[in-house]
Protein backbone atom coordinates (compact mmCIF):
# COMPACT_ATOMS: atom_id res chain seq x y z
CA UNK A 1 0.00 0.00 0.00
CA UNK A 2 1.42 3.08 -0.92
CA UNK A 3 2.24 5.27 1.96
CA UNK A 4 1.46 9.28 0.68
CA UNK A 5 4.03 11.05 2.77
CA UNK A 6 6.77 8.34 1.94
CA UNK A 7 9.82 10.00 0.04
CA UNK A 8 10.10 7.46 -3.01
CA UNK A 9 14.01 6.97 -4.10
CA UNK A 10 14.34 5.78 -7.59
CA UNK A 11 16.57 2.57 -8.08
CA UNK A 12 15.74 1.47 -11.14
CA UNK A 13 13.81 0.99 -14.07
CA UNK A 14 11.81 -2.18 -15.72
CA UNK A 15 13.14 -2.92 -18.90
CA UNK A 16 11.87 -5.79 -21.52
CA UNK A 17 10.18 -9.13 -20.64
CA UNK A 18 12.23 -12.42 -20.75
CA UNK A 19 10.99 -15.78 -21.50
CA UNK A 20 7.00 -17.00 -21.66
CA UNK A 21 6.87 -17.18 -17.38
CA UNK A 22 6.16 -13.37 -17.17
CA UNK A 23 9.74 -12.49 -16.15
CA UNK A 24 11.48 -9.14 -17.05
CA UNK A 25 15.02 -7.35 -17.13
CA UNK A 26 16.03 -4.48 -14.43
CA UNK A 27 18.30 -2.18 -14.91
CA UNK A 28 19.18 -1.61 -11.25
CA UNK A 29 20.92 1.93 -10.18
CA UNK A 30 22.40 0.72 -7.30
CA UNK A 31 26.13 0.68 -6.97
CA UNK A 32 26.15 -3.23 -7.16
CA UNK A 33 23.46 -4.51 -9.91
CA UNK A 34 21.55 -7.29 -7.42
CA UNK A 35 21.54 -4.84 -4.76
CA UNK A 36 18.26 -3.81 -6.16
CA UNK A 37 16.82 -7.06 -4.79
CA UNK A 38 17.56 -6.25 -1.43
CA UNK A 39 15.17 -3.50 -1.12
CA UNK A 40 11.24 -4.82 -0.58
CA UNK A 41 8.86 -4.20 -1.44
CA UNK A 42 9.24 -2.28 -4.17
CA UNK A 43 6.85 1.03 -5.80
CA UNK A 44 6.21 1.40 -9.35
CA UNK A 45 5.65 4.36 -11.54
CA UNK A 46 5.10 5.28 -15.10
CA UNK A 47 6.69 9.17 -14.20
CA UNK A 48 3.24 10.67 -12.72
CA UNK A 49 4.35 10.39 -9.46
CA UNK A 50 1.67 7.78 -8.42
CA UNK A 51 3.53 4.80 -6.99
CA UNK A 52 2.27 1.34 -7.01
CA UNK A 53 3.30 -1.68 -4.58
CA UNK A 54 4.66 -4.18 -6.11
CA UNK A 55 6.35 -7.83 -4.74
CA UNK A 56 9.08 -9.36 -6.47
CA UNK A 57 8.43 -12.92 -5.81
CA UNK A 58 11.52 -14.53 -7.59
CA UNK A 59 15.09 -13.00 -8.90
CA UNK A 60 18.00 -14.25 -10.48
CA UNK A 61 20.78 -12.43 -12.31
CA UNK A 62 21.82 -13.89 -16.07
CA UNK A 63 25.10 -12.52 -16.69
CA UNK A 64 25.25 -8.82 -15.43
CA UNK A 65 21.28 -8.51 -16.08
CA UNK A 66 18.97 -8.84 -13.42
CA UNK A 67 15.83 -10.69 -14.04
CA UNK A 68 12.85 -10.59 -11.64
CA UNK A 69 9.39 -12.19 -11.69
CA UNK A 70 6.71 -9.89 -10.08
CA UNK A 71 4.30 -11.47 -8.04
CA UNK A 72 1.23 -12.24 -10.06
CA UNK A 73 2.26 -11.98 -13.47
CA UNK A 74 2.44 -15.36 -15.01
CA UNK A 75 3.21 -14.62 -18.80
CA UNK A 76 5.00 -12.00 -21.15
CA UNK A 77 1.83 -10.36 -22.18
CA UNK A 78 1.14 -9.22 -18.24
CA UNK A 79 4.98 -8.57 -17.54
CA UNK A 80 4.81 -6.25 -20.81
CA UNK A 81 2.52 -3.88 -18.97
CA UNK A 82 5.72 -2.98 -16.75
CA UNK A 83 7.93 -1.99 -19.19
CA UNK A 84 9.29 1.07 -18.59
CA UNK A 85 8.01 1.56 -15.32
CA UNK A 86 10.34 3.60 -12.60
CA UNK A 87 11.35 1.20 -9.58
CA UNK A 88 11.77 2.97 -6.62
CA UNK A 89 11.92 2.42 -2.60
CA UNK A 90 11.02 4.59 0.25
CA UNK A 91 13.99 6.40 2.08
CA UNK A 92 13.22 4.03 5.03
CA UNK A 93 14.21 1.06 3.38
CA UNK A 94 17.75 2.84 2.44
CA UNK A 95 20.27 2.42 4.70
CA UNK A 96 21.77 4.85 6.78
CA UNK A 97 25.20 6.92 5.69
CA UNK A 98 28.40 7.23 7.30
CA UNK A 99 28.90 11.26 7.19
CA UNK A 100 30.10 12.52 4.30
CA UNK A 101 28.41 10.08 1.99
CA UNK A 102 25.52 11.02 0.05
CA UNK A 103 22.34 9.49 -2.24
CA UNK A 104 22.50 11.10 -5.62
CA UNK A 105 19.11 12.47 -5.12
CA UNK A 106 20.20 13.73 -2.17
CA UNK A 107 22.39 15.91 -4.70
CA UNK A 108 20.13 16.49 -7.28
CA UNK A 109 18.92 20.46 -7.75
CA UNK A 110 21.59 21.80 -4.96
CA UNK A 111 23.18 24.64 -5.96
CA UNK A 112 26.65 24.52 -7.08
CA UNK A 113 29.10 27.09 -6.50
CA UNK A 114 33.17 28.00 -6.65
CA UNK A 115 35.61 29.62 -3.82
CA UNK A 116 34.88 32.75 -5.23
CA UNK A 117 31.16 32.74 -4.56
CA UNK A 118 30.43 32.29 -8.68
CA UNK A 119 27.08 30.35 -8.64
CA UNK A 120 27.57 27.49 -11.90
CA UNK A 121 23.72 26.35 -11.39
CA UNK A 122 22.04 23.52 -10.07
CA UNK A 123 22.79 19.77 -9.65
CA UNK A 124 20.53 18.25 -13.15
CA UNK A 125 21.78 15.07 -12.03
CA UNK A 126 25.14 12.60 -11.57
CA UNK A 127 26.92 10.16 -14.23
CA UNK A 128 29.14 6.98 -13.14
CA UNK A 129 32.50 7.33 -15.18
CA UNK A 130 34.12 4.53 -12.76
CA UNK A 131 37.12 6.82 -11.50
CA UNK A 132 34.42 8.89 -9.94
CA UNK A 133 31.14 10.22 -10.15
CA UNK A 134 30.54 13.37 -12.06
CA UNK A 135 28.00 16.35 -11.21
CA UNK A 136 26.06 17.41 -14.39
CA UNK A 137 25.64 21.28 -13.41
CA UNK A 138 22.88 23.09 -15.74
CA UNK A 139 22.46 26.82 -16.05
CA UNK A 140 22.51 28.60 -19.12
CA UNK A 141 24.61 26.15 -20.47
CA UNK A 142 25.68 22.35 -18.78
CA UNK A 143 28.76 21.78 -17.23
CA UNK A 144 30.43 17.99 -15.77
CA UNK A 145 31.84 18.58 -12.50
CA UNK A 146 34.02 15.39 -10.89
CA UNK A 147 32.64 14.51 -7.40
CA UNK A 148 36.03 14.26 -5.52
CA UNK A 149 35.16 15.36 -2.34
CA UNK A 150 38.63 17.37 -0.78
CA UNK A 151 39.63 17.83 -3.98
CA UNK A 152 37.04 19.44 -5.77
CA UNK A 153 33.93 19.20 -3.59
CA UNK A 154 34.89 21.32 -0.63
CA UNK A 155 31.41 21.49 0.82
CA UNK A 156 28.49 19.74 0.66
CA UNK A 157 24.99 21.79 3.16
CA UNK A 158 22.04 19.72 2.41
CA UNK A 159 20.51 22.51 4.97
CA UNK A 160 21.52 25.35 2.37
CA UNK A 161 20.74 22.74 -0.79
CA UNK A 162 24.20 24.25 -1.52
CA UNK A 163 27.51 22.25 -2.94
CA UNK A 164 31.14 24.38 -2.78
CA UNK A 165 33.70 23.23 -5.32
CA UNK A 166 37.71 24.15 -6.34
CA UNK A 167 36.93 24.59 -9.74
CA UNK A 168 36.87 26.25 -12.72
CA UNK A 169 34.68 26.18 -15.85
CA UNK A 170 36.11 27.07 -18.83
Amino acid sequence: MKNADAVYITVGKIGSTYGVHGWLKVKAYTEFGDGILDYQPWYLSSGDNHWQEIKVEGSRMHGNIVLVKLAGIDNPEEARLFTGKTIAVTREQLPALKDNEYYWTDLIGLTVINKTGEIYGKVAFLIETGSNDVLVVKNDKEHAIPFLPGKVVLKVDLEKKEIHVDWELI
